[in-house]
């Protein structure tokens, strides 16, 4: 956290660094700039005023537009802003159903995508958004849009808290509440899964070369995916960050280590969640 010394530093430097002959209203946007700054580092979270980045993406299909539309109508019902998506009045989907008429707003170009005629792209738009995406879906959603950050803890440092986006964004909606650590942990369970280790083998607790090896794949893999960075990875399993760096250098040398860092990242997120909800079932009385 910003110390009210290097604030006091800051403010002294904004105020020597100023042209002259600027007046209250530079000086003001100055210090209003610096200070937005630092709330920003300190609090993280997403809203109106401290918002991401400005996302731009290609909709290249008329399925991914329809997707786009059904996680648009739902988020706020699973933001808690309304119970269905007909019934939040701060959005276009009410006037592009025919709900209510707003001036100054044409539809006819989103109608147009589903039928030429009004009433048919309507019933089509229902059909769309009828049905509840999981939570699982409007979470990765949620996170590739840059509304949401991805969570993690490791040690004693401060909680990690990023965009992702992408197979990144989709392991971290996969691991649940835990952000990045259940993420992490989908990785643990695969790749130990893979080497052939004990069901349920915590990786930061086994030694020798096969625990190396181990974590040294989770890291890699976490790593290549953009789920977080090295010393992240080195922290959650207890590690200096320079030994297991050490250590993915020689598993991407490894023949067999290779293999497995090239396997796609949704073909290790199904066979992971497959063994997570093998182990539920087994653990039920």
């Amino acid at each position: 956290m910003t110390s009210f010394a290097s604030m006091r530093f800051s403010l002294s430097w904004v105020a020597c660094a100023l042209p002259a002959g600027d007046g209250p209203g530079a000086i003001a946007r100055a210090v209003a700039n610096l200070v937005s700054r630092w709330v920003r580092e300190i609090d993280r979270t997403r809203g109106p005023v401290f918002a991401g980045r400005y996302h731009a993406h290609d909709i290249p299909t008329a399925s991914v537009l329809q997707r786009e539309m059904r996680m648009l109508a739902w988020r706020p019902v699973a933001t808690g802003l309304c119970a269905r998506p007909t019934y939040y009045t701060k959005s276009s989907l009410r006037t592009s159903l025919g709900l209510e008429r707003v001036r100054e707003f044409d539809s006819k170009a989103l109608l147009s995508t589903f039928d030429s005629s009004v009433f048919r792209a309507r019933m089509a738009m229902r059909a769309v958004i009828r049905g509840r995406p999981p939570e699982v879906e409007l979470r990765e959603w949620e996170l590739s849009h840059g509304l949401a950050l991805a969570f993690g803890v490791a040690g004693r440092a401060l909680p990690l808290l990023r965009e992702v986006e992408g197979v990144a964004a989709t392991l971290v909606a996969a691991g649940g509440p835990d952000g990045i650590n259940g993420a992490i942990r989908l990785l643990e369970r695969w790749v130990g899964w893979k080497l052939g280790l004990r069901d349920g083998q915590c990786l930061a607790k086994l030694s020798g070369a096969q625990g190396s090896r181990a974590r040294a794949l989770v890291a890699g893999l976490a790593v290549q995916s953009g789920l977080c960075p090295a010393a992240f990875v080195a922290r959650y399993f207890h590690r200096a960050k320079a030994t297991l760096c050490e250590q993915m250098a020689a598993s991407r040398r490894r023949v067999g280590d290779q293999l497995l860092l090239a396997t796609p990242i949704p073909e290790i997120l199904e066979e992971a969640v497959k063994l997570r909800n093998r182990d539920k079932r087994s653990s039920c009385p």
